[in-house]
């Protein structure tokens, strides 16, 4: 015989939380650890384990609940009724008050509660460490009237496929100024790019705010046969530009795995200096050129 493992991890029709398989994992290691035999009720999205729909009840001595809010609610109420002939645990959850209260379980170590009058740490605090993964910013530009040949879409999909090529933390922020209902500063901006480890952009000023942080950046230009960002990389001497049109996941592999070297920080960091050096002589000619043209007497018509 054997302990069924489940919680909202193991419906289809709900999206599980990391928290929710971290415990599920804890709980695992521990029944590992006491050599009880389990199987888990994993819905596809999570991994492979069973279908507690068609499993067989008789198969099982004992159904434990892990993890999340508890009450009564169709999902977990479906799972009882079919395991209602087996002794039901519940392990980490809250149990809902009110008209949502309700509490099946023959053995209950519930993580807070209306019954419980010292809450419990949750069970992911003791889960095993997970390897950390590069973090890698994410600014995209979005489809430009000014250019009726722009590939916004196909770049789009190809960044969403990194994290499949290479092992990495992706997280989305903009350089426009509307975020939501507020409006973002540039210094919120440039921190999130500062922290990050790569910065992977269709966006001119991604690449530019990118590099003069110091991080160095995937470009990939959105517009077919090249534009803006392109020029952009070729004026300040950055290899790591890409093409919308042709851009696929062994490139993108590469150049993300490029970015991630000493070599590419070191070379950010001179394209940023460069860039830097070159406008301020573009200063001093620019104030030139307007003292010679207040100098000049020039007025329009």
């Amino acid at each position: 015989m054997k302990s069924l493992v489940a919680g909202w991890f193991s419906f289809d029709e709900v999206v599980a939380t990391v928290g929710d398989l971290l415990a599920r994992d804890v709980l695992c290691g521990w029944l590992d650890r006491a050599r009880i035999a389990y199987e888990v009720a994993n819905a596809p999205l999570v991994g492979g384990g069973i279908d507690w729909r068609t499993a067989d009840p008789a198969d099982y001595d004992r159904v434990i609940f892990v993890c999340g809010p508890f009450g009564r609610r169709p999902l977990p109420a479906q799972l009882v009724e079919r395991f209602g002939g087996r002794p039901l645990v519940g392990v980490d959850l809250t149990m809902l008050e009110g008209e949502g209260a309700w509490n099946p379980f023959d053995l209950l170590f519930e993580r807070d509660g209306a019954a419980n009058d010292r809450a419990r740490p949750d069970l992911s605090f003791a889960a095993e460490p997970t390897p950390a993964l590069p973090v890698t910013a994410v600014l995209l530009a979005q489809a430009q009237g000014e250019y009726s040949d722009g590939l916004h879409r196909a770049a789009a999909e190809a960044i969403a496929r990194l994290p499949d090529v290479r092992p990495t933390a992706l997280f989305h922020t903009d350089t426009d100024l509307l975020d939501a209902d507020r409006v973002r500063s540039a210094a919120e901006v440039t921190s999130l790019i500062a922290r990050s480890d790569v910065v992977v952009t269709t966006r001119l000023h991604g690449l530019v705010l990118a590099l003069r942080e110091g991080v160095p950046a995937v470009a990939i230009d959105p517009i077919a046969g090249g534009a803006k960002v392109t020029r952009q990389a070729e004026a300040i001497g950055w290899p790591a530009v890409l093409s919308a049109a042709s851009v696929r996941d062994e490139a993108l592999g590469e150049a993300f795995d490029f970015c991630l070297t000493s070599e590419a920080r070191a070379r950010a960091r001179e394209c940023a200096a460069g860039a830097q050096r070159e406008l301020a002589d573009l200063e001093k000619t620019f104030v030139a050129a307007l003292g010679e043209l207040r100098t000049s007497g020039w007025s329009r018509g």
